[in-house]
């Protein structure tokens, strides 16, 4: 068995760390970009949403470097997520490819003894003790916390950087060196050394940059590569921003979901605006709206794939938040048709809109 997955943000990281703590066969599939894009979009249906396309891409280049089995979170939601993986199973059987899937559903949906049958088949031809297993799995949650956290104090504190450009190299130099280490011992520890390099750049306490919340469907916010690296230009151009969905935060959410004690500052915060679960997370995205507009910051910007129903109702909604909060939101749709250009000239006019706005506060003052 050699276990591959799709990419989306920095879960190849803690993957890595997973399967070399566990010593099982695995392929990480090549960083997305259009290539990956062109192949999923060339055998995917034409309807289909910008998530599945990529990761069509990422299975049939993973295969031609071995991989015989993926690894995929699953959704029992309303949002056609829920139905990837029969969808994809069918496809690459059609295209001729003889996949095995392990699907990570809820536990709230499968039961936790399902979910550990599961599991137990990523480590079926480990040779680690149970103890062993247990501590390839801790060290994997640890790194995938640690990147996270290194990734949000960098797209923080490059608003307030002194040296332009800094956080952008240290978060870049973060992940390398993280994948060129050969054990999750030796990765965790490389995290923690750039977690605490962030700590002591240079930053102006006197600045007051804008603050922008990345809000919206978690792959397009989460993968890089399907919003055109947003947060990575919102750093070049000086703004401060944050995304509550990450990586562990859904690993956080599908743990405690059971006791329905998830997200309940989430949940709190929408529950004006809409208060059920539709599917997706167009509930977190109404949530983090408010939040962010509570928490001080200028602005949001919601990512979503062309067709995605649980956001396209979200999208419906964040005109009425903006208008009681008197709260600047501007909504992106992505597809495989999208063009950077235009993108960023959209996020270009945000940034001006914000900044215009918070003179005329000043001058008005």
């Amino acid at each position: 068995m050699k276990i591959t997955f799709p990419h989306m943000g920095n879960i190849y990281i803690a993957a890595k760390a997973l399967f070399d703590g566990l010593g099982v066969d695995y392929v990480i599939p090549p960083q997305n970009n259009k290539e990956v894009l062109n192949i999923g979009t060339r055998y995917s249906p034409e309807e289909i949403c910008l998530p599945f396309k990529i990761m069509i891409g990422n299975y049939i280049q993973a295969i031609e470097q071995g991989a015989d089995t993926v690894l995929l979170t699953g959704s029992c939601g309303p949002c056609r997520f829920g139905e990837y993986c029969e969808l994809q199973m069918n496809l690459m059987k059609e295209l001729g490819y003889n996949l095995n899937f392990i699907v990570l559903d809820m536990p709230k949906d499968i039961g936790i003894k399902e979910l550990f049958k599961r599991l137990g088949k990523v480590t079926v031809t480990s040779n680690k003790s149970m103890y062993g297993k247990t501590k390839a799995l801790k060290d994997a949650l640890t790194v995938a916390n640690l990147i996270d956290e290194v990734e949000a104090k960098a797209h923080y504190l490059a608003g307030y950087e002194r040296n332009k450009g800094q956080c952008k190299r240290i978060l870049n130099d973060c992940k390398k060196e993280a994948m060129n280490c050969s054990n999750p011992e030796e990765m965790i520890s490389s995290l923690r050394k750039y977690k605490d390099k962030l700590k002591y750049i240079p930053v102006d306490i006197n600045k007051n940059p804008l603050k922008i919340a990345i809000i919206g469907e978690i792959y397009t916010v989460i993968e890089p590569f399907s919003n055109f690296f947003i947060e990575d230009k919102l750093m070049d151009y000086g703004v401060s921003s944050k995304r509550e969905m990450t990586p562990t935060w859904w690993v956080k959410n599908m743990a405690l979901s059971p006791l329905k004690l998830n997200s309940l500052k989430i949940k709190q915060s929408s529950k004006d605006y809409l208060s059920l679960a539709i599917g997706g997370h167009a509930r977190e995205c109404v949530g983090e709206a408010v939040l962010a507009q509570e928490g001080g910051f200028d602005g949001a910007i919601q990512i979503f794939p062309m067709g995605c129903m649980p956001e396209i109702v979200s999208k419906s909604i964040l005109p009425t938040i903006s208008k009681d909060k008197d709260f600047p939101i501007m909504s992106l749709v992505v597809d495989d048709m999208t063009g950077e250009a235009g993108y960023i000239t959209r996020v270009e006019a945000f940034i001006d809109l914000l900044e215009r706005r918070r003179n005329n506060v000043l001058l008005g003052s």
